[in-house]
């Protein structure tokens, strides 16, 4: 049994991600923060939603208090953009370069991480039709 299935989800996250969907999650962020565009925190993760600015919304599982991202998974699902869910905010932050954690991020352009951004995508239209 994985730490997953012993803590309880917060309300806001609406499905379990796969961990090869979540790693390659944090690698488009990765990526696209060297050679692309990406929103750093809840604040400008929702303007790019709200703009239709973004390809991709990251969102960490373990944010306190939870109303600070809970907004995010509906304003995606209504401008029709890609979220997903990863278990730490403290994860986020390393991935797009900048040393303190952060509860959201948008990518806006993938640029080398392209094709992974594709993959996850692809994989998370299938979860969400199983959810």
């Amino acid at each position: 049994m994985g730490d997953s299935e012993m803590t309880p989800k917060a309300y806001y996250v609406k499905f379990e991600t796969p961990k090869e969907v979540y790693e390659a999650a944090y690698e488009v962020l990765r990526q696209a923060s060297r050679s692309g565009k990406v929103r750093k925190g809840t604040n400008e993760s929702t303007k790019a939603i709200e703009r239709g600015l973004a390809k991709l919304v990251v969102i960490a599982e373990d944010v306190t208090p939870p109303e600070v991202v809970a907004h995010l998974p509906m304003l995606c699902e209504e401008r029709k953009i890609p979220y997903v869910f990863v278990p730490s905010k403290e994860q986020i932050g390393p991935a797009i370069g900048i040393e303190v954690s952060t509860a959201a991020a948008a990518v806006l352009d993938a640029g080398e991480g392209n094709q992974i951004l594709e993959q996850v995508t692809q994989e998370l239209a299938r979860l969400n039709k199983a959810a």
